[in-house]
């Protein structure tokens, strides 16, 4: 039993491409290589979009025997989610008019990919260890056992070593799957491979589009909850969005758009509060202190925000002797945003 966290884990994409940080698609493949060499079940563990689907996908075809049928545990739900998995006889129930294949039995000689089999009922997790188990199932109406045999890989968004200690998910089955663990780590985790994403996306959908440098800082400041599904329809939407090649936030969603004004907010009164401290303590006279009353910069008002963010401005431009550049960064903006603010709040 092995566990492992890809390094730089590469995005993946519906034609099977490994896109990333160098060293994190080498570690990819080779993993792949090595799951798909055997018949160990695979345990694939990450948040949504971050590729699970097309890695099981790598790993059954280094071998590419037999068929791959994708079963979507989240999607088996009321009375025929066993007819699903096992399938049915003629007459088993009402409407059942003519027999069927289960999921289970069109996976014979392939792999069966178990999709969320977090979401999986108490009720089925028995039955499907079984079959991994010996091989054999019963379809619903039946009293002939029927054999399929496949090669388990299962993937989850779900902490299921949690679900395991609160009831939620049998310990026989979550010590069954997890015969090789792969987690794919988020994008947040892996900032450095978000510009080539983007780049990759803006090749695959754009026409000769490119993006400014404020657009990037903020697209690599961004979490992305989606991962690399929501980078792809980021980039989508900012072509869509752009008349000219050349794309600026304006173009950018919302998400990302809302992501912006509230760390910038956040900074703002952060820096204005350190600047407040900064001027007090150095323009004011020896015996008034900053918790003193008197004609204090600040006092003790509410401040609206505009002059919040006017003030860190100024804090910023000061503390830099000038440097737009500099104070940009120090911001957390880009230069072009700064130079706008400077000339909207009149500090030319």
């Amino acid at each position: 039993m092995s566990y492992m966290e890809v390094s730089g884990c590469p995005a993946v994409y519906p034609d099977h491409t490994l896109v990333g940080d160098p060293i994190g698609v080498r570690n990819m493949l080779a993993e792949i290589e090595r799951a798909g060499r055997n018949r160990l079940p695979v345990l694939l563990l990450g948040e949504t979009g971050t590729g699970k689907g097309i890695i099981a996908r790598r790993i059954h075809a280094v071998r590419g025997t037999g068929p791959f049928v994708t079963i979507d545990c989240s999607a088996l739900v009321g009375e025929l989610m066993e007819s699903e998995l096992f399938g049915h006889v003629k007459g088993s129930f009402t409407g059942a008019v003519s027999g069927k294949i289960g999921l289970i039995e069109m996976a014979d000689g392939g792999t069966a990919f178990l999709d969320e089999i977090g979401e999986l009922p108490l009720e089925l997790q028995a039955k499907l260890l079984r079959v991994i188990q010996e091989k054999e199932f019963r379809p619903v109406g039946s009293t002939q056992i029927r054999r399929s045999d496949f090669r388990v890989i299962a993937a989850t968004l779900r902490d299921l070593a949690a679900d395991v200690a609160e009831k939620k998910f049998r310990s026989d089955l979550y010590f069954r799957l997890k015969g090789l663990t792969i987690r794919l780590k988020p994008l947040r985790e892996r900032r450095e491979d978000i510009p080539v994403l983007v780049n990759h996306f803006l090749r695959r959908y754009g026409n000769n589009h490119s993006i400014t440098a404020e657009v990037m800082d903020a697209l690599v400041a961004y979490d992305w909850p989606g991962n690399v599904r929501e980078v792809e329809l980021c980039v989508q939407h900012m072509i869509a969005l752009s008349p000219e090649p050349l794309i600026h936030t304006a173009a950018l969603t919302s998400m990302v758009l809302n992501d912006i004004r509230q760390k910038r907010a956040a900074y703002a009164v952060r820096s204005t509060a350190a600047g407040a401290e900064t001027v007090q303590r150095e323009f004011l006279p020896a015996t008034q202190t900053p918790g003193s009353t008197g004609s204090a910069v600040f006092g003790s008002e509410v401040i609206p925000m505009p002059e919040l963010e006017r003030r860190a401005i100024i804090h910023a431009l000061e503390h830099t002797k000038g440097d737009r550049t500099m104070a940009a960064h120090l911001l957390q903006i880009g230069r072009t945003t700064l130079y706008r603010k400077i000339r909207d709040y009149g500090l030319d």
